[in-house]
């Protein structure tokens, strides 16, 4: 009678741990807190600023937490803060930035993931040559193209207009977005796009239909950049809109460049927080959403 044998499992092969005091990993935590710090230290000043008195700023107590807290310095800077000779503080300049933000994010969206569909599926003679000309743009400093573009809205009669600033917005967010919406439809089966083909969908009704809904990830991606990239503008705000819509940024700088009176440094911080408050939120709430968004094929292609 035969007998056998099992064989012998062997253990599995543990690593060491490393210790707290690895090198390596003290370095790592140390460059997260000097970036944290970097980051968070100028957060914290302004904000605790921004709720201090007159008083309490003139006493140069940069870290100092205030005394009690004057939330009234954000109403003020909201509403009755004076620029220039008029006091409505920057609740105009905020409004003017939502009614800018809104449709100038829509529509480039827009623009960019049909770009970005035409020419990673419907492959055309000069669609090459076209996506080579988008890319140049990315990389071509916008500020040498400001004077041309002064000079066409001042010859077609809608410079310093709403439709000026919109249309700035959108041309300069087509070239990243197409390039983001290209290489994100490039990874998609191209025997998707021709079964889709085959049951008699037609070039809308396949990117309506199919295109859009498989790339949500990258819309989003795509509004968060544009959303905060129009939001934060300052330059393009101050050149093309026009005083009847300067956006918050711009009414910010009138604001604490304001010449009368004493330094309001308070009411300063106030108002800055306030114009940064929609990008904060939208990257707290947003963030790990614009994370899979990139993962799921932003740098892709």
């Amino acid at each position: 009678m035969s007998t056998t044998t099992s064989p012998t499992r062997l253990a599995p092969a543990t690593r060491p741990r490393k210790s707290l005091l690895d090198p390596a990993r003290l370095g790592v935590y140390a460059f997260l807190l000097c970036t944290a710090a970097f980051f968070t230290l100028p957060l914290y000043v302004m904000v605790i600023t921004s709720l201090k008195t007159a008083e309490e700023v003139r006493a140069v107590a940069l870290f100092a937490w205030p005394m009690s807290p004057q939330f009234a310095n954000w109403a003020e800077a909201w509403s009755t803060a004076c620029i220039s000779l008029a006091c409505e503080g920057i609740q105009g300049g905020f409004w003017n930035s939502i009614r800018l933000v809104v449709p100038a994010t829509v529509l480039s969206v827009f623009l960019g993931a049909l770009n970005g569909y035409a020419l990673s599926f419907w492959r055309s003679r000069w669609g090459d040559t076209l996506f080579a000309i988008l890319m140049l743009g990315a990389f071509v400093p916008f500020q040498i193209m400001i004077y041309p573009l002064v000079t066409w809205f001042r010859l077609g009669g809608f410079y310093n207009t709403y439709w000026a600033i919109l249309l700035v917005h959108c041309i300069f967010g087509m070239p990243v977005l197409t390039l983001l919406f290209r290489n994100y439809f490039v990874a998609v089966p191209h025997e998707l796009f021709k079964a889709a083909r085959i049951d008699g969908g037609g070039f809308w009704r396949i990117f309506f239909q199919l295109m859009l809904p498989m790339a949500t990830p990258m819309l989003i991606v795509a509004t968060i950049l544009q959303v905060t990239g129009i939001w934060n503008d300052y330059l393009f705000g101050l050149i093309f809109a026009g005083k009847d819509n300067y956006p918050m940024t711009v009414q910010l700088n009138n604001l604490v460049n304001t010449t009368f009176g004493e330094r309001r440094y308070h009411i300063d911080m106030a108002a800055t927080i306030l114009t940064s408050l929609v990008p904060l939120l939208i990257y707290f709430f947003s963030g790990r959403w614009f994370v899979r968004g990139i993962a799921a094929g932003a740098v892709k292609g």
